[in-house]
This record gives C-alpha cells, structure tokens and sequence, in this order.
C-alpha cells in the first residue's frame, strides 16, 4: 500500500491549492466559497525521490447550514485513518479560530504524526503571526504560501521524514473506467454498491460530487482504475463557475479513460445531454458501456428491455455498436455484470488481430461485395492490416482509396465486427493506394 498523506482542516484555508501544488496539477476544484472539495480527492506527490498519495478534503465543520456538512466531516474522519501523516492547515491571515482548536483535538487523538502548515504566510510580519499556533500543542508550525510555493519545501522534507521507507515498484498503467452522465442518476451509488463502502458521498441533491473521483479496484482478477465524475448538464444549465469546472473536469476525466460507462435515468430515456457525451466519447476513440439504471422504477414485460434497448440504438444511430445493460443500484442489480461488460470492452479496445486473420476473413466478404464502381472505374481492395495505433485501426491498401464512399466504410465496419467482436469500440478504417 502506498504512503498516504492527507491535508486537512476547516473550510477556506487553501487545502485544494496545496494539493495542487504538490501534485504539480490543476485537478482539485479552488473557490473561495466553503464547503467546494467535497469528496475525498487523491494525487501524486514526487518529492526527493520518494513518491506519495495526496489526499485533499473538504473543510472540517460545525453547526453550518451545509446539508453536506454531515457527509463532509464523515469523509475527512475517513482521509484522517487512512493517512500515515496529516497536513493541518491554518490560515495566518484569521489567525487561530475555535474550530481550528477544536479539530486540533481529533487530529490529537488520531496518534499520527500532525504538520501545521500556517497558509497564507506571504511575508515575513504574516509568518511571526504563525506562532499563535503553537498553542494548540503541536510540535512545529511551518509558514507557507500555498499559492506561490514558498515554505512547502521544508514542510514536505519533514513530511518524508515521516513516511515509512517503502520499496519502489514500477506501477503499470491500469484500465480506466470512467463513470459519466447527467446529475443524479446514480453514478455515485453505482460506485458505493461496487465498493461496499461509502467511498463518495450519495445524497438526493443532485450535483454532489464535483470533483471526479479515483478508486482502484479489483474484479476478476485484473486491477483497474474507475473514476466517479460530477454529473454534466447543457452549457445553459451550468449556472456557478464550480459547476463550469466540474463538467470541465469530467470531460478531463473522459479523455483519459479507456472505457466510458454512460449511466442513463430509465424514467427518462436517451435525452440530447446523453447523446452528445457518448459522441464525445466516440469522438475520442473510447470504449463505451450505456448503463440504464433506475431499471426497478420502470412498469415492464419481457419485451420491456428489448424496446428500450432498440429506441436508444436508433437514436444513436449510426453508432449501434454500444451494448446496454439495466441495472439498477436500489436492487444492486446488474452492477456486477456492468463492470464485467465494461472489461470486456477494454479487452476488445486492446485487441489486435494477425493480418493473415483479417485478410482471411474479409478479402472474400470484399469479393462477395465490392465496392462500387465510380465513373466506370472498378475499385480493388487487395490486402488490409492493423495499424499499430492504441485503439483499432485498420488500412485497407487499394487502388482508388478516394472513392471508398461512407456507405461502403460502414459495410467494412459491420464485417469487421462480424468476424472479431469488437463491441464497445470505435473502429478506424483507412484506404491507401496500394
């Protein structure tokens, strides 16, 4: 297990750009409205040599008007056990508060070793304020300025000095799996039912989880990354620059998946917002699973699913090749069988197929169906390889590659997957002149 450290404390004292800072990313939200990082948040960190988990959260509070202060102060609790060293963050500028006291009592209790960094230390008169801190009874207080970098140096050296010596080893990349759709249809209780855990927060509100969110897992034998995002509603609807960020850090979030599963509201169908994220994300070359959830909610036959399955194809037309499953995280229904279905799709997203397979296969389906002549001109298409590209890639070397029409392309496709199974996965096809 990897060196954990968390960097705590009360609303506004500039966690998230600290956490920035260390793990050299723009990837935690920073408002000047409380209560923003909501959810645990994990990074990197790489300092002398020794690499460790970041883990930003939300403000420590009490007695707010915050529906998500309960939920907010359950996940800091949950960062605090998991740390082997905690960042207490405090702010000059306020100097020391009764809720910066008090929280100095739980991290008390927690037997970790406890750093108080004194944030907002901009110049030399901030940083002699710094020593009102020592009252709260921790052993060193260290000025810095989150925002510039000044002072996180030797706060990082003394954390190091911390963390248990631990062997390196090479990670490799793991699948990642991103869920996304619209706010409120279940992403994150998908995830808590997957994890058996309260690892987000699930409230009826929608637009709770702003940041998008990593858990590691491991199902079936492989190990992957799947990563909860905040809902994404149309531009219009976006209303605070929080919400802007969000929908701009799970768009962030779908270009560095593997494979997209698209949770859908059963009661409400396929709407535009869907479509234009699966077409995103078949823009992007990512495996795609449609996961309809809310499947308990829907009065239904045996025919019930089949309809539904085939009026959502047809909107997506012509992008049929997307399996669907219902699910539902109420029942904990499906949830399983979705992450396996989203497997497969990594699997297929990897495949590669010999050239001798593909000419097989294909040359005589090309002989059976050529493609049309243009203008009197016969077009041969003569050998087909894979690219060496990291998704399917295909080149098709003939003589007239320009008048290969879109029509005679989606014949090509709908062979290809024929032969090979390639669902979930965009295809690339390329004609060359031979």
């Amino acid at each position: 297990m990897s060196n954990i450290v968390a960097i705590v404390g009360r609303p506004n004292v500039g966690k998230s750009t600290l956490f920035n800072r260390l793990v050299e990313r723009r990837q935690a939200i920073m408002d000047n409205e409380s209560g923003v990082t909501r959810d645990r948040h994990y990074g990197v960190s790489l300092w002398n040599g020794r690499s460790f988990t970041v883990v930003d959260t939300g403000g420590y509070v009490v007695g707010s008007e915050d529906v998500f202060e309960a939920a907010i102060r359950e996940q800091v609790e949950l960062a605090v056990q998991e740390a082997q060293v905690l960042i207490f963050m405090v702010d000059c500028h306020t100097g020391l508060t009764d809720l910066d006291k008090d929280f100095a009592g739980i991290l008390r209790s927690a037997n970790k070793p406890v750093l108080v960094a004194a944030n907002k230390a901009d110049n030399q008169e901030k940083a002699y304020m710094a020593g009102e801190f020592y009252s709260m009874g921790f052993d060193e207080i260290y000025p810095i300025a989150a925002a510039s970098g000044s002072g996180t140096g030797e706060l990082l050296d003394q954390v190091i000095r911390y963390l248990p010596a631990e062997a390196e080893s090479s990670q490799p990349d793991l699948p990642r799996i991103t869920l996304l759709g619209r706010p409120n249809v279940g992403k994150s209780s998908f995830l808590n039912v997957l994890m058996g855990i309260e690892r987000t927060i699930v409230t009826e509100v929608a637009g709770t989880t702003r940041d998008a969110i990593d858990t590691r897992y491991n199902m079936f034998g492989k190990d992957f990354i799947i990563t909860d995002t905040a809902g994404l509603r149309r531009k219009s609807r976006v209303k605070d620059n929080i919400e802007f960020y969000s929908v701009l850090r799970s768009i962030n979030a779908l270009e560095n998946s593997d494979v997209c599963m698209v949770m859908l509201d059963a009661e409400r169908g396929l709407e535009s917002q869907d479509q234009s994220i699966i077409g995103l994300a078949h823009k992007k070359n990512k495996g795609i699973v449609i996961l309809v959830n809310k499947w308990d909610l829907v009065e239904k036959d045996h025919k019930t699913a089949e309809v539904f399955r085939r009026a959502i194809l047809e909107k997506l037309s012509p992008l049929d090749y997307i399996p669907i499953i219902f699910t539902s995280t109420v029942n904990k229904q499906r949830i399983y069988q979705a992450m396996e279905l989203a497997l497969e799709v990594f699997a297929n997203r990897q495949k590669r197929i010999s050239t001798s397979a593909l000419n097989d296969k294909l040359l005589p389906e090309i002989e059976r169906r050529p493609p049309p002549a243009i203008k009197g001109k016969y077009i041969k298409i003569k050998y087909i390889t894979q690219l060496p590209a990291n998704t399917p890639a295909f080149a098709f070397f003939c003589n007239l590659p320009q008048y290969i029409k879109d029509p005679y392309k989606r014949f090509i496709e709908n062979k290809l997957r024929m032969h090979f199974d390639f669902t979930g996965v965009p295809i690339r096809l390329f004609f060359r002149k031979k």
